[in-house]
């Protein structure tokens, strides 16, 4: 009887000894998930509880473009993303944040179409679009970003499905930089002058053939 309550008492013992150990190491173990989150803004956080989904959240926000004209020779599911997200950046005259953010898209085979913003036309059409005019300012589809992060254009261009490093061809040539407004080129002035000289003769009255004075009889042909 002595060995069998003795038994017991040891079994009890060491049920306890379980539990509370499990209690001790459960909070432990979680005490170990620590989640990093990196906002917008460029700010770094981290809490023992997980982020929202930002990047399901960017995505969403990111209305696509599909049907963009985007070149061929790109590899094919960087030509699927740009055609849905297309790249685009505007730039100005002596604008280190530009470069910056240009220097960024181009280190990450970023395929993008850059706008320069040079005139009057160009500031105001900037305005009209983006609602301000400060520079840099892209667009990934209809998402828009003013100003140059580092952080957060890394963090809309990866949830829009670009790549982390540059796949794009050794051969591929980003196009040239265009004006955000074409100006319309006026027609040469001698190709002007000889259209209104043209227009002039059409538009004047031809007078009547006087008779030749050589012909008495007044024959017409």
């Amino acid at each position: 009887m002595k060995s069998n309550a003795v038994k017991s008492v040891a079994q009890n013992t060491l049920w306890i000894l379980v539990v509370l150990a499990g209690s001790f190491f459960a909070p432990m173990s979680q005490a170990q998930q620590v989640y990093r989150s990196v906002g917008p803004d460029g700010k770094v956080t981290f809490s023992d509880q997980p982020p929202p989904a930002s990047n399901a959240k960017v995505s969403a926000t990111m209305a696509g473009s599909a049907g963009a004209q985007v070149p061929a020779a790109l590899p094919f599911e960087l030509r699927q993303i740009a055609a849905k997200y297309p790249v685009t950046l505007y730039t100005g005259n002596n604008c280190v944040p530009c470069g910056a953010g240009r220097s960024l898209l181009t280190s990450r085979g970023i395929p993008f179409t850059e706008k320069t913003v040079t005139t009057n036309e160009d500031v105001q059409t900037l305005q009209r679009l983006s609602g301000a005019s400060s520079l840099p300012f892209m667009t990934i589809g209809s998402q828009q970003l003013k100003g140059f992060s580092d952080a957060a254009w890394t963090q809309y261009l990866s949830a829009a499905g670009y790549p982390e490093s540059s796949i794009l061809p050794s051969s591929y040539r980003l196009p040239a930089p265009t004006p955000l407004v074409a100006v319309a080129k006026a027609a040469p002035p001698a190709a002007a002058a000889s259209a209104t000289s043209q227009n002039e003769t059409a538009e004047r009255p031809v007078p009547p053939m006087a008779a030749p004075t050589d012909n008495p009889a007044g024959i017409k042909f």
